[in-house]
């Protein structure tokens, strides 16, 4: 697939961005399938797990209220072990899990942007972060995290994040994409709906039946 290809429907050509794409091999026991092309038949050997992907075009961006008793700072360095614990802590209902190193190697791709890379604090404690990577080439952004401390959820926090990004975004990239799982307890998809996402695709990444069984 070439680049124009891929920008005339970013998120209905590719499940994943285009700078991606390129670089991943798609294991033989995976199939990754549209929704369109997606039949109920294919459970009879895969298991499914689906995800929706949405984009929004910067063309018109809400303009952020922040509460006072917090604050949104670009993320340093010296504030990675809190966003280790964080991610961490936030993603314990799916088992996700990742160190300081992990953090550290996201950092040293060619499509890592410091900017984008926003954290709430409040007093001296990360309560949420959403991380945002960009390619040059085709113009995109997407982003990889966001996630708000399960204990400060339902109070606007993660909607104020992504407002403020979306505005950070705005001059720079010519879009934005996400990702996520459809069947998720935290339903993410709502909040970027929220603030101007848009689209409809769902992709579904089937997974062999046998390949445990193989190994």
């Amino acid at each position: 697939m070439t680049l124009q290809e891929y920008l005339e429907n970013p998120c209905g050509t590719l499940s994943i961005p285009y700078w991606k794409a390129k670089r991943l091999i798609i294991p033989e026991h995976i199939k990754i399938v549209h929704n369109t092309n997606f039949s109920e038949d294919l459970l009879d050997e895969y298991t499914d797990t689906a995800y929706f992907r949405i984009m929004h075009k910067l063309n018109k961006v809400d303009k952020t209220e922040l509460r006072q008793d917090v604050l949104i700072t670009t993320i340093t360095e010296s504030q990675f072990p809190l966003l280790v614990e964080l991610i961490n802590q936030s993603y314990l209902h799916l088992g996700i899990k990742v160190d300081f190193e992990q953090v550290k190697e996201w950092t040293r791709s060619e499509v890592y942007a410091p900017d984008l890379w926003t954290a709430v604090m409040k007093e001296n404690k990360m309560i949420g972060a959403i991380i945002v990577d960009y390619d040059k080439i085709a113009k995109e952004a997407f982003i990889e995290w966001l996630q708000v401390l399960p204990e400060y959820r339902g109070a606007g926090i993660a909607t104020t994040m992504l407002g403020d990004s979306l505005n950070r975004m705005q001059g720079k990239a010519e879009f934005v994409t996400v990702s996520g799982m459809v069947n998720n307890e935290t339903q993410p998809e709502k909040i970027y709906r929220k603030c101007g996402f848009i689209g409809e695709d769902v992709w579904h990444v089937l997974v062999s039946k046998n390949y445990n069984k193989i190994k």
